[in-house]
């Protein structure tokens, strides 16, 4: 997935969940954060961000926030895309791709589709299999190993047992954590921020739901789906 005319900038601070303040082209500006999780570990003033130019020309806010430099204690900084939104987008075109994936290259992929009181983020037809997938962006991490989630979700746990009942139906479930960085050595469940997502997490391993996880490729406009990361339940 690629974005528009990215610039750099400064983090001052986070006004609340959906705006924040920066320094950029030398003066201060409010910008739109992509991201209404916590992200405290990221978000720190004087940490350099990048913002995409927003499109819509009505917008009060003419930039986005996309993604951070998290500092590291002798490594380089580790570059973070933290758009809550393009995760979906980009394990929609992996999906599409068909190579390294559960599926065929033949497969058809709709989006945004509901079962029962859910709404799944991809429906999959391959031949005669039926599967839904749900996506679930990661930005936390901590030592090399990726976390999810970095604030209570009763909405990730109402999808994970929705899946739950699409495998007792019949059809396949997936849970697809896209870690939005790359130098990640496995993925788990964040059970001292919400233990109740762990647990349903791993009930619905247990009922036959497919856990994955993949890092992605991260360049200051683009953000591409990449390689397996080893899930620990």
């Amino acid at each position: 997935m690629q974005y528009q005319q990215v610039v750099e900038a400064v983090f001052l601070c986070r006004l609340n969940r959906f705006v924040a303040q920066v320094i950029v082209n030398g003066r201060e500006e409010t910008v739109h954060v992509k991201n209404t999780g916590r992200c405290r570990e990221l978000l720190i003033p004087g940490c350099k961000v990048y913002l995409a130019a927003a499109q819509n020309p009505l917008r009060k806010t003419r930039y986005d926030l996309i993604a951070v430099e998290k500092q590291r204690s002798g490594k380089p900084p580790l570059l973070i895309n933290m758009d809550s939104q393009i995760p979906n987008d980009a394990a929609a075109e992996w999906l599409r791709q068909g190579r390294d994936t559960p599926f065929s290259a033949y497969a058809q992929l709709r989006r945004e589709v509901t079962y029962g009181d859910s709404r799944f983020d991809c429906y999959i037809e391959d031949g005669t299999r039926r599967a839904f997938l749900e996506v679930k962006g990661v930005t936390l991490e901590q030592n090399g190993i990726a976390m999810f989630p970095d604030a209570p979700t009763e909405r990730g746990i109402k999808h994970i047992h929705g899946l739950m009942d699409c495998v007792q139906a019949g059809y396949e479930g997936y849970i697809l954590f896209v870690v939005q960085m790359k130098e990640i050595t496995a993925f788990c469940p964040h059970d001292a921020m919400h233990p109740a997502f762990g647990a349903a997490l791993r009930d619905a391993k247990a009922a036959g739901v497919q856990i994955l996880a993949r890092d992605c490729i991260v360049t200051l406009d683009s953000l591409l789906v990449d390689a397996p990361v080893r899930v620990m339940l």
